[in-house]
């Protein structure tokens, strides 16, 4: 039999898509089922946007653009920057990739040699250590806790770093937890990466999702040498409700912009015309639908605390951004729940869903195996019916 590449096999699934997937094949089957898996907003992409796609799909805009993005999206982007965050680029200093995720792909493959090293904490976006993997480098998972907000802490990141460290990624606000780093951490850790000499990529794609009156910094805004060496990630997949849309984007050092755009070259080429079309006019254009959906996902936030305070043996650290809450069931392991002796986040997982009809996400893929992830991306009244079913499963 030929042989896969060890790459590949030692590549885990995404364990977000792969419960998004079980969940609407029960729905598919007349199932009822409450979802909380997807990581993606509910409400439709804005009129304005879809309008600017017909448009451009009207007008022929369907052949080959630039590989890093059209002139046009690129100088929104920069303007952008600009505007939110007090950045100044040149749009050689961005490049548009198929979504952050791709964007974040590309980062690694253009900066990471074999044995390279990367410090991100752990609760962590499924994707980071397969990611790092598939570059050839080393996740070096810095755990943290409820207490410290699942942030790491400056003397954490500086005892992980070694000769070999390529970069520290930092998400803020976080997916799975929804946490945000404090102003002091994020220029101490940023201190650190300057003194060491090694890149900073700040994920920023839930930028426009914060409550309790809460504002973002950019790492790179901090100074010239931090800027020096960061990658800010953006894209318009969760503030604009562009998931589906594929339009992701970096800010970085020119040099190594310019590598990523070689290997994009090479793998996707351009990110879709159209979409880059509808990106223009969603970064130019005011900003009120993102508002909105801001302040209905504070609302949902606000809603699936309280519901979770009422359930014992459930603890969590209050989401400051994003729309996920991480719950700690770990109370609840040891116990006959279904039949079934609940041991791990894949069996408290797959007792809700059978048993209860409520779909989450196990915190395994998250490196963090007592938790569960929750998205409150979906309506109050499906918040509180599926907090309703938690709550009597749990009984």
């Amino acid at each position: 039999m030929i042989s896969l590449s060890q790459r590949s096999q030692s590549v885990t699934p995404s364990s977000t898509l792969a419960i998004t997937a079980k969940i609407n094949a029960l729905i598919a089957d007349g199932v009822d089922v409450v979802k909380f898996g997807a990581g993606e907003p509910d409400f439709d992409t804005p009129d304005y946007i879809k309008y600017a796609a017909i448009e451009a799909l009207n007008a022929g805009f369907t052949k080959y653009t630039p590989v890093p993005g059209t002139p046009e999206l690129r100088e929104a982007i920069t303007e952008k920057f600009k505007r939110d965050n007090g950045l100044s680029y040149e749009p050689a200093e961005v490049i548009v990739s198929c979504g952050a995720k791709h964007t974040i792909y590309n980062i690694f493959q253009a900066i990471c040699d074999p044995g390279d090293e990367v410090i991100f904490a752990a609760p962590y976006w499924v994707s980071y250590p397969e990611q790092v993997k598939l570059a050839g480098a080393v996740p070096r998972v810095i755990e943290t806790t409820p207490a410290q907000n699942f942030c790491m802490a400056p003397d954490q990141v500086e005892a992980a770093i070694t000769p070999k460290t390529k970069a520290i990624l930092v998400n803020s606000p976080s997916n799975p937890t929804g946490t945000t780093y404090d102003l002091d951490t994020l220029k101490a850790i940023a201190d650190l990466a300057v003194k060491h000499q090694v890149y900073l990529i700040s994920d920023e794609i839930y930028e426009a999702l914060l409550y309790d009156g809460a504002t973002h910094q950019s790492p790179a805004s901090f100074n010239e040498e931090t800027k020096a060496i960061t990658f800010v990630v953006n894209g318009m997949s969760k503030a604009y409700s562009m998931t589906g849309w594929r339009i992701g984007y970096t800010a970085g050092p020119e040099d190594a912009v310019s590598a990523m755009s070689r290997i994009q070259s090479h793998s996707t080429s351009n990110p879709t015309s159209i979409a880059q079309k509808a990106a223009v006019v969603a970064l130019n254009e005011p900003q009120d639908a993102v508002e909105e959906m801001r302040k209905a996902f504070e609302e949902r936030r606000d809603v699936i605390c309280q519901r979770f305070d009422e359930i014992e043996g459930i603890s969590y650290a209050r989401p400051q951004g994003a729309f996920y809450i991480f719950p700690d069931f770990s109370a609840h392991y040891g116990r006959t729940l279904g039949g079934n002796k609940v041991k791990n986040s894949m069996d408290m997982t797959d007792y809700l869903l059978n048993s209860a009809g409520v779909g989450v996400v196990p915190g395994d893929g998250f490196g963090a195996d007592n938790h569960l992830r929750l998205s409150f991306a979906t309506s109050l009244e499906e918040i509180n019916r599926g907090l309703d079913r938690i709550k009597k499963a749990l009984q």
